[in-house]
């Protein structure tokens, strides 16, 4: 390898990703074109000479098959290059820690933030090794540029080793993953994949075929706007009624008191003035049916709200967003066999399980390229406490080569 794992993390998580659900471009922003561009520039300098950089956002490039055998499935390993809206990720300052020692880690930039171990049992599964984190005042950016530089590095080491047997791997970086767009422009026929992996999971080992199933839903209140002097018996103000409707939204139903198996609704913004108001709501459940039945609570309490404004409307538009991929993989089983086999052969117990949230893998699954997800090692996603380790990010950069002989030697 002429560059670590590290390496390309630190400089890919200084440069600002973040995508804008309030875009309706696409990207949504910019500024993730400038990650694009450098990627496929150290792709072609690894001598990758199909890399580029679609008017969409999109990296493709082919690893091409050093296996003489004509029958290997091409398999796509897929990670996004923007960042989660929630906080921001401008003037990012990773901070490297060698030779973690335990206990809690104090953030230089905002010494009020502190990864505790206590909230991240993980860490004790790192000590001595070298832990990144941002400086308190910023995302880092581990989600997803952890696998970024992981798939990067395992195609270094796949183009500067051909006696490393394996069919064609296509490489598949997104934009707009974080807004729920990652994968709207992606053109499958040229990504020519049998079945795919995005490398977007935390916790080393873990491989994950189950994600939740997902809608949004959009609300507009159109309400009654007069005067306060004169509003007596006439007025009916939007804002109000907004926040009729989101304090009636059941506490037990909500992402900060479920868990596991258990769905949620969600408000993730509200705007608006006296005349007019929107919220803006996620619903997610790991069953279909969920969905449907927590969007119908959800409605009906928008009714029950809006039969006391009797001068008021609204709107009520649920958008699919992506779908369990559980019921699609399960019909692929070596996709899942190889992915944990390939875990067990860097020497980490591998684990299935499932996501409290989606990947593009649910979207590429459903549009017919199964993809389940592999960990890259980060913890602590869209928070100014995420943190990854250099060790986990090099096990889940042996995964994939693993996983890229495990396909060759089994066609």
């Amino acid at each position: 390898m002429t560059d670590t794992v590290l390496d390309r993390f630190l400089r890919y998580v200084v440069i600002d990703t973040q995508s804008d659900a309030s875009s309706p471009t696409q990207p949504s922003t910019a500024k993730q074109l400038t990650l694009g561009k450098l990627l496929v520039e150290e792709l072609q300098a690894i001598g990758i000479t199909d890399a580029h950089l679609d008017e969409h956002g999109y990296v493709y490039a082919t690893i091409p098959a050093t296996s003489a055998k004509n029958n290997v499935p091409v398999i796509c390993f897929c990670s996004h290059m923007d960042t989660a809206p929630d906080f921001s990720g401008t003037g990012v300052k990773p901070q490297v820690i060698e030779d973690y020692q335990g206990g809690d880690i104090v953030l230089p930039g905002d010494t009020s933030r502190i990864i505790k171990a206590s909230d991240n049992p993980e860490l004790a599964n790192n000590i001595g090794n070298t832990i990144i984190t941002s400086d308190g005042t910023t995302l880092l950016g581990a989600d997803d540029k952890a696998g970024l530089a992981e798939i990067m590095t395992a195609a270094e080491i796949l183009m500067s080793n051909p006696d490393i047997k394996h069919g064609a791997i296509r490489l598949l970086f997104t934009p707009d993953e974080e807004i729920a767009r990652g994968t709207d422009k992606v053109d499958l026929q040229k990504l020519g994949a049998d079945f795919g992996y995005t490398v977007d999971g935390e916790t080393p080992g873990h491989i994950e075929d189950e994600t939740f199933s997902a809608d949004g839903v959009d609300i507009e209140i159109k309400g009654v706007a007069i005067h306060p002097g004169f509003a007596f018996g006439r007025m009916e103000n939007a804002i109000r009624i907004a926040g009729d409707i989101i304090a009636k939204l059941p506490r037990d139903m909500a992402p900060e008191s479920t868990k596991g198996k258990q769905g949620f609704i969600h408000p993730t913004g509200v705007s608006g003035a006296m005349e007019g108001a929107s919220i803006h709501l996620i619903i997610r459940d790991f069953v279909d049916a969920g969905l449907i039945e927590k969007e119908e609570l959800l409605e009906g309490i928008v009714k029950e709200v809006m039969a006391t404004y009797p001068g008021s409307t609204y709107t009520f538009k649920v958008t699919e967003q992506y779908r369990n991929m559980k019921n699609v993989l399960s019909e692929h089983p070596q996709i899942m066999d190889y992915a944990l086999e390939a875990v067990e052969r860097t020497g980490i117990k591998a684990v299935r399980g499932s996501i409290r949230g989606g990947t593009d893998g649910s979207r590429l699954t459903a549009m017919g390229l199964p993809c389940p997800n592999i960990f890259a090692g980060g913890h602590a996603f869209h928070s100014p406490l995420e943190w990854v380790s250099h060790q986990d990010m090099g096990k889940a950069v042996t995964t994939l080569v693993e996983l890229a002989k495990i396909w060759e030697e089994r066609a």
